[in-house]
């Protein structure tokens, strides 16, 4: 089994890893004040702040520090892993659920579950329910499957050929 990976799918991995471990992180580098890693944390929180719409919803991970994205901005970075896991694992990308193989059908799906990210933050904000981490973290999880499903083959093509040999 060759397990050689190519510098692009090392790129895309690592820079993913940055992205799941960067908003957890942030908390526990801002809080040490040690040398330079509240720069660090100070970069990690601006990044947030320009991508989540409820940054200061994060869980408090390193009192008075927070998370630097809210649970529904985390919740599709888990998906996203989820998926780049599945595609590690797939023989060809050809199993149903990945939505690249069916062309403008596959997007749309993609797209109506990418939806379900805003459609959360519209019903919250219209007053349907309060924010609540159980409730934003799914909502988040099913925009990134969406995307997951849909960009994984595109982004890894050989990683499941790969695997397979």
């Amino acid at each position: 089994m060759n397990r050689r990976r190519s510098p692009a799918s090392l790129w895309l991995d690592t820079l993913l890893a940055a992205l799941l471990l960067g908003p957890l992180l942030a908390p526990f580098l801002a809080a040490s004040q040690f040398l330079f890693l509240p720069r660090i944390a100070h970069i990690i929180y601006t990044m947030g702040n320009h991508v989540c719409p409820q940054p200061e919803m994060g869980v408090v991970l390193a009192p008075p520090w927070t998370m630097a994205v809210c649970m529904r901005c985390y919740g599709t970075l888990m998906a996203v892993l989820l998926t780049r896991v599945w595609i590690g694992r797939s023989p060809a990308a050809q199993e149903w659920y990945w939505l690249h193989q069916y062309g403008g059908r596959g997007w749309a799906v993609a797209i109506l579950l990418m939806l379900f990210y805003p459609l959360e933050w519209a019903l919250q904000h219209y007053g349907v329910w309060d924010y609540s981490n159980w409730v934003v973290f799914p909502f988040g999880a099913i925009a990134g499957l969406g995307l997951g499903l849909l960009i994984m083959p595109r982004l890894y093509p050989k990683a499941s050929l790969a695997a397979s040999h």
